[in-house]
């Protein structure tokens, strides 16, 4: 079993990670500015990335880093302030992680990164995006080059892999509470044209490829963390209404309308593509909810 380090250990993602490696025997440490709402069991080491700061007994003995940290990209209105802190929030600290490690001397067997399904640029088309392609020029994909960058340059580690994540269908928190409120509410209804598409994952599915990461050696490099299942924005919409058993009355919420709310952030809702999972698969990874209508019933199914 294996000791790991992780960043963003008590966020939706990060707190079920931890627990999962837990039962699993694993030994976990949690990056936290405080040390508050560590889950149980793990161990929590404190940092503070934007003072660049962290406890060098934290890389003690371990075997490999998990860095999940990092400022969440739809959870307020991209000012250029903001948009520093989305890049340096994960950047930074990727690299004030790697920096402790070089000087405690510290050569950890594995260095998995969490990384977004808007590297390939936030665009909509009927290409299939595929892991070895370019990264693209936009905000989004300019943050998860440089994300990307931080976790391979000057690596120290024996591997190195980083998950292109699409939405995560989780309850609790995330993209999926904020989808099914106006629908629960009678005022859903799909997103500009609707016909983006959405690259997503249950959290379950997305938890388990982290732990396959830490302990399939022969993982290294990129990898899309998406489901195989493609479905567009209005697919999307429409299939919750009916796990909901909602109507769908409205007409779609204008483009223009989203763009005046939310600005340039407006692109997450408004662009999207498909992600091959062909990768992950030939890997050995087994999706336990491969289709969104399994994924949702799962979810807002439960009590």
């Amino acid at each position: 079993m294996a000791t790991i380090l992780i960043s963003g250990g008590t966020g939706l993602i990060g707190s079920a990670l931890v627990n999962e490696l837990l039962r699993r025997g694993h030994s976990v440490r949690v990056l936290s500015r405080s040390g508050s709402g560590v889950p149980k069991g793990a161990t929590a080491c404190l940092w503070n990335p934007s003072k660049g700061s962290m406890d060098a007994s934290s890389v003690e003995g371990i075997d490999g880093v998990i860095h999940l940290a990092g400022a969440g990209v739809a959870d307020k209105r991209w000012t250029e302030e903001r948009k520093n802190l989305i890049i340096d929030s994960r950047v930074e600290s990727a690299r004030l992680i790697k920096q402790t490690l070089k000087k405690a001397g510290v050569a950890p067997r594995f260095f998995i990164s969490a990384s977004g399904s808007n590297y390939y640029g936030t665009t909509t088309t009927s290409h299939i995006f595929e892991e070895r392609e370019a990264p693209g020029s936009d905000f989004l994909g300019a943050c998860c080059r440089m994300w990307e960058e931080a976790a391979f340059l000057e690596n120290s580690a024996g591997r190195v892999v980083a998950l292109r994540t699409g939405v995560v269908f989780a309850n609790g928190g995330g993209a999926l509470d904020k989808l099914v409120l106006p629908i629960r509410l009678w005022a859903g209804s799909p997103l500009g044209s609707g016909k983006q598409y959405v690259p997503w994952i249950h959290i379950d599915d997305l938890v388990a490829m982290y732990v396959k990461a830490v302990e399939d050696d022969a993982m290294q490099g990129p990898y899309n963390a998406v489901a195989p299942g493609h479905i567009t924005q209005a697919e999307q919409t429409r299939l919750i209404a009916k796990i909901l058993k909602k109507p769908l009355w409205l007409p779609n919420v204008p483009a223009f309308v989203l763009r005046l709310m939310l600005g340039e952030m407006s692109s997450i809702v408004l662009q999207g593509s498909r992600l091959s999972s062909e990768k992950i698969t030939k890997a050995g990874f087994t999706y336990r909810f491969p289709s969104a209508e399994e994924a949702l019933r799962d979810l807002l199914s439960s009590p």
